[in-house]
């Protein structure tokens, strides 16, 4: 099945997308709380049974649930290759990716549509997006093994993980983890496609063979396997939920693919081509049997709030 969550009339609804019909839920249903409910397979299969005159194409897509935390993962050996020597001027992966599957919180109120504008954020001249895929939560569960963690994947969507470089780079230099580089923006959608779609292209060894691609303003320029990544999603989740929780709705990220980003082309080629992202410019991920995410950026504010720090408080008293 395949959840949207989507704008008719002024309204926001959740829905079971059919081809190109929408069959709404009742009112004040959300995708989160049919996850929270275990009422995935039910509720879809009683929506479906439902008529409905609503196309997609009467609709704006939002993003498919709300979720309650986003993890990011790095799990692409091929993306950390071209990212490092971009960013950091390394010749080879740093020994500390190999050690675990490593995750950032990213922030889960920035979510934009599978079609919504992206406004370049304050401060940024260097914008860049990354081809991702994640999975979506569907039981709560803690301290889970890999293979428990299978029960509780809900589904799956495109999810692109924009990235402020130039705001990026000085934030990972204080070694404290990402901030206004990354919490700008995440495409998700175009839906939630349900774990059973997609069951038939696991491998042996759990990775989903899933084609990936890329285009800018039309132009093919990123393609790679979900099956290419270096920890399968049952085993970042199991990592995940070491001495913590996760929770319905939570997204984890597959973290980008190889050629996924245009860091990894500025990475590999030396120079940055083809240039940072610029109002205008179309950004089209696509994932098999997942869909499609298209956005176009535009400008955003101009004005950067940036408070320097003082360099020492006052003396303190004896």
């Amino acid at each position: 099945m395949r959840y949207v969550t989507y704008e008719h009339q002024g309204v926001m609804r959740a829905g079971v997308l059919n081809g190109d019909v929408v069959h709404p839920l009742p009112k004040g249903v959300t995708v989160v709380g049919i996850l929270e409910q275990g009422l995935l397979e039910s509720a879809g299969s009683k929506t479906l049974a439902e008529p409905s005159d609503v196309t997609v194409d009467q609709v704006r897509l939002l993003p498919p649930l709300t979720p309650p935390s986003i993890r990011d993962f790095v799990g692409f050996e091929a993306h950390i290759e071209g990212v490092a020597k971009s960013l950091d001027g390394l010749e080879h992966v740093p020994d500390e990716w190999y050690r675990a599957p490593n995750f950032y919180f990213t922030n889960p109120h920035a979510a934009y549509g599978p079609h919504d504008d992206i406004p370049v954020p304050a401060g940024c001249e260097v914008l860049d997006f990354e081809l991702e895929v994640g999975a979506v939560i569907g039981r709560a569960g803690r301290d889970l093994t890999p293979e428990a963690a299978r029960d509780h994947i809900a589904g799956y969507l495109v999810f692109n993980d924009w990235s402020a470089r130039d705001l990026q780079k000085p934030e990972k230099n204080l070694g404290l983890g990402f901030s206004k580089g990354k919490d700008f923006a995440n495409t998700l959608g175009p839906c939630l496609v349900t774990a059973d779609e997609v069951a038939d292209r696991r491998d042996a060894d759990g990775f989903l063979d899933l084609e990936m691609t890329v285009t800018l303003n039309g132009k093919l320029i990123g393609r790679d396997t979900l099956a290419n990544v270096s920890w399968t999603f049952e085993e970042m989740i199991a990592y995940a939920s070491r001495d913590t929780w996760v929770k319905p709705g939570d997204i984890l990220g597959s973290g980008t693919c190889g050629w996924g980003a245009l860091a990894e082309h500025w990475g590999r080629g030396g120079d940055r081509t083809p240039p940072p992202l610029i109002p205008g410019d179309e950004v089209t991920l696509s994932v098999e049997r997942l869909g499609t995410v298209s956005n176009r950026i535009v400008a955003g504010r101009t004005d950067a709030y940036l408070p320097r720090a003082r360099k020492r408080g006052r003396t303190p008293r004896p």
